[in-house]
């Protein structure tokens, strides 16, 4: 078996929001979480950040899907949610829409299956014994960028010139629109403080024969494909298995420094935090 984990975060001045861990115990288990970064404001109604919850977090996943085999991975991610919320104290409002919270790519093997969760914009890859690559992912967010309301708001913002009011006040419309579908109906879900958000994920299960290898990535990862299109997953896939991910992250970064200002690539961040786990099988 082969094992290869990366997590860098955006700069060396910022902590990285973003988390990764693998374990061999009954087959394995990789956790890959993308905590998101809070408003500019720093208003979460939380007095914890979000590396402390992504810890948290990440750590009850390990440990719950690696002892818990008779559980499924939403229900794993249901309890270390409610473990996590339990850790928060009187301090912190967790029914704030900003509350500390993460995307989450999870895989769990043994020598019958391999099973898959995501939830929102991470994404987990799996290759086949054919030769064919499955990408998981939840298409919730990206489809909602896609409303006509949502997309006059991003195109006020691109045509404003940035530093003025009109452009403050375009992003902070556009900020709050996307904010008020957060873990809402008929909106978008992440992983924050309600166990019943787990039920949201994206879920599957396939037999270990069929599956040669898989990543687990962020989306600071998957900006490969999404954002600067190298190429398709199947590629993404193919050139980490022969040169691994921080060849991956070289060529993203190399991608954010030619396009530092995101005029041919758009893109919300210049930079971003980028963790993932691959395993050949």
């Amino acid at each position: 078996m082969r094992i290869d984990i990366v997590a860098r975060p955006a700069s060396e001045e910022a902590p990285n929001e973003d988390y990764a861990a693998v374990v061999l115990a009954d087959g394995g288990v990789a956790v890959v979480l993308d905590g998101v970064t809070p408003p500019s404001d720093g208003d979460t109604g939380c007095v914890h950040d979000v590396p402390w919850f992504t810890a948290r977090l990440g750590g009850a996943l390990v440990e719950l899907a690696g002892s818990r085999r008779e559980w499924g991975l939403a229900a794993c991610l249901s309890e270390a949610i409610a473990r996590t919320a339990a850790a928060h104290g009187p301090g912190c409002d967790l029914s704030h829409k900003r509350t500390p919270q993460a995307t989450a790519a999870l895989l769990r093997w043994d020598e019958e299956r391999v099973e898959h969760l995501v939830l929102s914009d991470a994404a987990i890859l799996l290759g086949g014994k054919d030769g064919t690559v499955t990408p998981v992912l939840d298409t919730r967010l990206t489809d909602l960028r896609l409303r006509p309301d949502l997309r006059a708001l991003r195109e006020r913002v691109k045509a404003l010139a940035s530093g003025t009011a009109e452009f403050e006040a375009a992003v902070n419309a556009y900020v709050g629109a996307v904010t008020a579908l957060r873990n809402a109906e008929g909106g978008f879900f992440t992983v924050a403080a309600d166990p019943d958000v787990a039920g949201r994920a994206v879920t599957g299960v396939t037999p270990r024969a069929d599956v040669t290898d898989a990543a687990a990535l962020t989306d600071g990862a998957t900006r490969w494909t999404e954002v600067f299109g190298w190429g398709g997953f199947p590629a993404l896939l193919s050139l980490v298995r022969e040169e691994g991910l921080n060849t991956l992250l070289a060529q993203v970064r190399a991608s954010e420094h030619a396009d530092p200002e995101g005029e041919e690539f758009p893109r919300g961040k210049r930079h971003d935090d980028v963790a993932g786990v691959y395993v050949e099988l």
